[in-house]
């Protein structure tokens, strides 16, 4: 299995320390189980990488950045923010969608972006718990797991999704997609 370039990571994270709070190691660590298990599903080169990890820094920022369970749209902004500042705004389109197709219940099925259903499929591993593999052996999901431990990053998200149910019951997961 490849590895993400963790420096890369804790760069593009680097800014955010703050705003992400006590939830820093949380994130940090489910970024980087994602991009783990994007590489364990299918090998990528080097820019493939990279758009995976810039993906996978700001996919759920906006959960701290605007503080709501809508936070897709909010995640994207920085991250084209980011983009430009570093001359990518060429990557704009594929970043923004890896972000927003993330919890998409079905397979994202335009061939011209194959990141974004490896993306998607990559945050699924984690979230479930490794319960949803997409092939990747058990004994892979547990290295990683105990690699980059929770730190709470589920029990943050249940605590968050509870909050915003009690909030708006007629739209209990807006972040949802078919």
């Amino acid at each position: 299995m490849e590895e993400p370039d963790i420096a890369m990571v804790d760069l593009v994270l680097a800014p955010w320390r703050e705003v992400l709070g006590e939830d820093w190691t949380a994130y940090r660590n489910h970024v980087m189980r994602t991009l783990h298990f994007c590489l364990a599903i299918s090998p990528c080169g080097v820019i493939e990488r990279q758009k995976l990890e810039i993906a996978g820094c700001f996919h759920d920022i906006g959960l701290w950045t605007h503080h709501t369970l809508d936070y897709l749209e909010p995640s994207v902004l920085p991250a084209r923010a980011f983009l430009a500042e570093k001359g990518l705004e060429d990557w704009s389109e594929e970043v923004a969608l890896m972000i927003t197709e993330h919890h998409k219940l079905r397979p994202f099925k335009d061939r011209r972006y194959p990141l974004v259903e490896l993306f998607r499929k990559g945050d699924l591993v984690d979230v479930s718990w490794g319960a949803v593999r997409f092939g990747i052996p058990r004994d892979t999901i547990h290295m990683v797991q105990r690699r980059f431990p929770n730190h709470g990053f589920h029990r943050m998200l249940a605590r968050r999704a509870g909050a915003w149910f009690l909030r708006h019951p007629l739209r209990p997961a807006p972040m949802m997609k078919w």
